[in-house]
């Protein structure tokens, strides 16, 4: 399994980046990791197409999106067995930047994926997902961590 981040930005406070760094190495028991910074741009439309041109081919693309789908720790688990059991080898996840993500990004997403109702900077956002899919990878072995 190879799991892409894709982000807006790069992590600027040492708890977030202390945080993503560790659960990274963590993930890297189970997948391959790769994380792409992108540049902060201008409009959402421009960070959008530079989102899009590092998303590998053939990668299942899921987006980041206060409109996406809430699912439960055990939900993120089952959706990426559930990927792997299709013959899914290559997951990207984007984080869109402070104004969010646009429309194109949206429409090229798999899947769209909401964290909560409540906001996140997307810097925190990174931490969450990267936490939540360490998490997955030990639900889906039934190793403990989870409970």
């Amino acid at each position: 399994m190879k799991i892409n981040l894709v982000t807006i930005g790069k992590l600027k406070e040492k708890f977030l980046v202390e945080g993503v760094e560790e659960y990274l190495r963590r993930i890297k028991n189970f997948a391959k990791v790769d994380v792409r910074e992108i540049s902060e741009c201008r409009t959402v439309d421009e960070e959008g197409k530079k989102l899009l041109a590092q998303v590998p081919r053939d990668s299942f693309l899921i987006v980041l999106d206060v409109a996406g789908v809430e699912l439960t720790s055990e939900q993120l688990a089952e959706k990426i067995s559930a990927l792997t059991l299709r013959g899914v080898s290559d997951i990207t996840f984007i984080i869109g930047g402070a104004f969010g993500l646009s429309d194109e990004v949206r429409q090229a997403a798999n899947f769209r994926l909401s964290l909560s109702k409540m906001t996140f900077t997307h810097q925190m956002a990174r931490l969450i997902i990267v936490e939540q899919i360490y998490r997955a990878f030990k639900i889906n072995r039934g190793e403990p961590y989870h409970y």
